[in-house]
């Protein structure tokens, strides 16, 4: 109050500090509220970005060991990784093959392994197969004949369509949906499998066995197969290709198996990744190219650094049919 012109200030301060307090607290309050809600949201983003097939979500259950095929007196196995508590009745199935130039390997390498379990986090059913290894302590190079190779292929290429049968005919049990099945290998695998899914009637005389077998996609690593030119829009299936340019074993466009001269009794033409991908690109048909300048067969190996791509792929273009032609030069 003014008292004569003279400002009563102790008055003044009275009245003005509790206005004040009650601001503070409130502005306060309105901090603690805002603070809070920014916890809640940080908490809850990684749940709510979360998705099936793109995303580890799940625990694994212990693989399932089954025999798919008896030939030649050997039982051939195969072992299913499946996301546990997973309540899904039809989920997508990859089949895998591994490498090892149709004498060694396994179905239980670690990157097999590795690669299996970080599908089946993701929601899907994974296999990976055993397969005849003909060429097991033996030559699979240029100074083994070309009729040898091609059978070799088409034995490899018959047990994965075997396994591919036996899952499909199992769908019930291990509810399986046959219209989203992805399949790959590395190297000879690889082969076996692209030459199953691309060239299976220069292969085979008679695949009516196999008729209700439907590919939805293919995850190649350095493969190849006989002829670029049975791929039809038949069979035009989509791909994931991994291939280094200068690959000393498989030709990364066109060009002979191990790079045998004309002479050798192992010179077999084979198209790779490279001149597979043309095709399918003047077929119309979605892939994604990783080639990797001057790069040789160590590219046959997991890519485990591109996986958040190749999943994420999986799941835009194999799984629900979006159109994509991807190249990427490393």
């Amino acid at each position: 109050m003014l008292w004569g012109g003279i400002w009563n200030f102790s008055e003044l301060r009275v009245s003005i500090q509790p206005k004040i307090g009650i601001l503070n607290f409130l502005n306060l309050l309105t901090l603690m509220r805002q603070f809070t809600l920014l916890l809640f949201l940080l908490w809850a983003l990684p749940f709510q970005a979360q998705e099936r097939y793109v995303d580890d979500i799940f625990e694994v259950e212990k693989p399932i060991t089954r025999t798919y095929a008896n030939k030649d007196g050997k039982n051939l196995k195969l072992d299913i990784y499946q996301p546990e508590t997973d309540t899904l009745q039809a989920r997508p199935l990859i089949i895998f093959m591994h490498g090892g130039g149709f004498s060694g390997g396994t179905r239980t390498n670690e990157a097999e392994v590795k690669f299996a379990d970080a599908a089946a986090k993701k929601g899907y059913v994974a296999v990976q197969i055993s397969y005849r290894l003909t060429r097991k302590d033996q030559s699979f190079g240029c100074d083994y004949e070309a009729s040898g190779k091609m059978q070799t292929f088409k034995l490899a290429s018959e047990d994965f369509l075997d396994a591919a049968k036996f899952m499909v005919d199992h769908k019930e049990e291990f509810r399986i949906d046959t219209s989203k099945i992805i399949v790959g290998g590395s190297s000879a695998g690889a082969e076996a499998v692209l030459i199953a899914v691309y060239n299976d009637k220069l292969m085979f005389d008679d695949i009516s066995t196999y008729e209700n077998i439907d590919f939805s996609g293919v995850f190649s690593l350095a493969g190849a197969i006989v002829d670029a030119r049975y791929i039809t829009q038949e069979n035009a299936v989509p791909g994931v290709f991994f291939h280094g340019t200068e690959d000393n074993l498989v030709p990364y466009g066109t060009g002979p198996h191990h790079w045998c001269k004309p002479g050798d009794p192992g010179y077999i033409m084979l198209d790779g990744s490279k001149t597979i991908t043309e095709k399918l690109r003047k077929l119309n048909t979605s892939f994604m190219l990783y080639s990797f300048e001057g790069g040789k067969h160590e590219h046959s190996g997991m890519p485990f650094d591109y996986f958040p791509q190749v999943f994420s792929y999986f799941n835009q273009v194999f799984l629900n049919g979006e159109k994509k032609q991807i190249e990427v030069l490393k």
